[in-house]
């Protein structure tokens, strides 16, 4: 009797035991907490914002729903026939960046508007290359926006990584602590896209460079009889470069001879050769965050718009602000 009795005991404790577990399965995951928008755009909770944009191909400031500008920026910075779901994510960046952007910097530096057209302050915008996969992905992620712990995040992207993404500190020599959500990680675009994003070369004249060293950052090369990379960032990329006598920053430089030129930091050879210097590298761009090349391949492999941008980002949520 008394060993019937322990094992009903038993029994009855495992049974308890499961079902409390079930129970906690069972519990909802607390969502992730609602970023704000930002009043001067605000409409009302649950309501889509109107922006304040300068349009610089016409130099005047026009106002238009968010996601107007969105389609726009998504035209403007993805070939409008790639893969429906790379478009749709480039779409929740898009939205992400202006968000943070007007929290950030309160607005334009064009007058009184809240962003602009103009790709050099913010995202390109072609509204002219807008179609009806344009309008469908900006559609099917429409109020969709990433977030850190609450937060907007800063949503970096580029055209190709390279095969690897960069720190932001490295790719954009980023001053302030480097973002919990950026990461380094291997990107499938190695083999993908055109010869000139996949790899690339440049040649430029020792007299070109030293006048570009000496009027951005203040320091003479002196002859220029070697440059080396005096330092490399996590995913490889330079993160300084000497030149003759001066070491600057890779990323500062690449924007000073044109990244249309030097276009990207990941470089595979750097050296002098007469009285040139010449350089090759891999990507374009940056490299900090998602890959527009690696996102095209991810979609092409049926990942899902949010999926595409977890794998860029990390521990981030992906909320919808509106309707």
């Amino acid at each position: 009797m008394y060993k019937k009795l322990v094992v009903a005991a038993l029994v009855f404790t495992l049974i308890i035991t499961l079902l409390a577990g079930c129970a906690r399965k069972a519990e909802p995951q607390k969502k992730p907490a609602l970023p704000k928008i930002p009043e001067k755009i605000s409409r009302g909770a649950g309501e889509e914002p109107v922006l304040r944009v300068y349009e610089v191909q016409t130099q005047t400031v026009k106002e238009m729903k968010l996601e107007d500008y969105v389609a726009g920026v998504v035209a403007g910075e993805m070939e409008n026939y790639w893969p429906l779901e790379a478009l749709a994510a480039q779409a929740i960046l898009a939205r992400t960046y202006v968000l943070e952007f007007i929290e950030d910097k309160g607005g334009s530096k064009y007058g009184d508007a809240d962003i602009s057209t103009d790709f050099e302050e913010a995202q390109a915008w072609n509204p002219e290359n807008i179609n009806d996969r344009v309008k469908k992905a900006v559609e099917m992620t429409r109020g969709k926006v990433v977030t850190y712990k609450g937060k907007y995040i800063k949503a970096w992207f580029h055209s190709h990584a390279g095969g690897m993404t960069a720190t932001a500190k490295e790719g954009l020599n980023f001053k302030e602590e480097e973002p919990p959500y950026i990461k380094v990680t291997k990107s499938p675009d190695e083999d993908a896209g055109p010869e000139g994003k996949r790899t690339w070369t440049a040649s430029f004249s020792k007299d070109e460079i030293s006048s570009v060293i000496r009027n951005e950052f203040g320091l003479e090369t002196g002859p220029i009889d070697s440059v080396s990379i005096a330092e490399r960032g996590p995913s490889g990329r330079a993160t300084k470069l000497k030149i003759g006598e001066a070491v600057v920053s890779a990323p500062e430089l690449r924007i000073a001879l044109g990244s249309m030129k030097m276009r990207s930091t990941l470089l595979t050879s750097f050296k002098v050769e007469g009285d040139k210097i010449t350089m090759a590298g891999k990507g374009f761009g940056h490299g900090v965050g998602l890959s527009q090349w690696g996102a095209n391949v991810m979609a092409k492999q049926n990942q899902k718009p949010e999926d595409i941008i977890s794998y860029y980002f990390k521990d981030v949520d992906i909320v919808k602000l509106w309707e």
